[in-house]
């Protein structure tokens, strides 16, 4: 009896702790696209930038323009925020580039690229997101 009173309470701390690291994974505030591109224009992909934020890749069928912007998981004293998006591939140069000291976002950037590739990215303090090539045509 004494060895399933021990089994239970070692499940019950296995439970405990795997939850507690679960819930200590999750920030308590991840980025959401809130509209910042304006009406139409819809998210089309996303890439998290490190634990500090999410970079949001968008686009409108009616103006044909894609969109991004970068924002943090959580509003704080302003810091080094970038947003950059441009045709595949971009090299050193983003033709639609944002980069300055934020609270919250950089962008909104807009590029017109009907039937290409694009690059696009989000850095904040240093720490890089996005994706290359993608959303062709």
């Amino acid at each position: 009896m004494k060895l399933v009173k021990t089994t239970a309470a070692t499940v019950a701390l296995a439970a405990t702790t795997v939850a507690g690291a679960l819930t200590a994974a999750t920030p308590a505030y991840a980025a959401t696209y809130g509209g910042e591109c304006g009406s139409g224009y819809s998210v089309v992909n996303s890439a998290s930038i490190g634990s500090k934020g999410t970079v949001f890749l968008t686009y409108s069928a009616a103006t044909g323009k894609n969109c991004a912007v970068a924002k943090r998981d959580s509003v704080g004293s302003a810091v080094l925020i970038e947003v950059g998006l441009g045709i595949n591939p971009v090299g050193s140069h983003w033709p639609a580039y944002q980069g300055d000291y934020f609270t919250s976002y950089a962008g909104p950037v807009y590029l017109s690229a009907a039937g290409k590739c694009v690059d696009w990215m989000g850095r904040i303090s240093g720490t890089e997101g996005g994706k290359r090539g993608t959303n062709c045509g």
